[in-house]
């Protein structure tokens, strides 16, 4: 794979992640600040660092099975690994200017 290639593929993994919204928020994860980290690796493993709004987030499973579901279906992408972490704690200053606005907290 071209470096042009996996830069292709990254991006159309966050493309998809803007397409996948917290349940309880009308705001997608990646402008949530839920994804800490992108990895896509020439072999086709795609590697998404992602937390939750809360360690008891009831929405935990369906968001990492959303994830690893729709990232699976980007072409180039042969295995997604998900891993949730809460170090750092997610906080609002996460939070992309398009979520603040869209949640009127800007």
């Amino acid at each position: 794979m071209t470096p042009q290639e996996i830069l292709r593929v990254e991006k159309d993994i966050v493309l998809t992640l803007k397409n996948i919204y917290d349940p309880e928020i009308p705001v997608n994860i990646y402008d949530l600040g839920l994804i800490y980290e992108v990895d896509f690796e020439p072999s086709g493993e795609a590697t998404i660092r992602m937390t939750l709004t809360a360690p008891n987030c009831p929405m935990a499973d369906q968001l990492v099975e959303d994830v690893n579901t729709q990232v699976a279906k980007v072409q180039g992408v042969d295995k997604v690994n998900v891993v949730l972490v809460f170090e750092p704690a997610w906080d609002r200053s996460m939070m992309s200017e398009e979520a603040l606005l869209e949640l009127n907290l800007l």
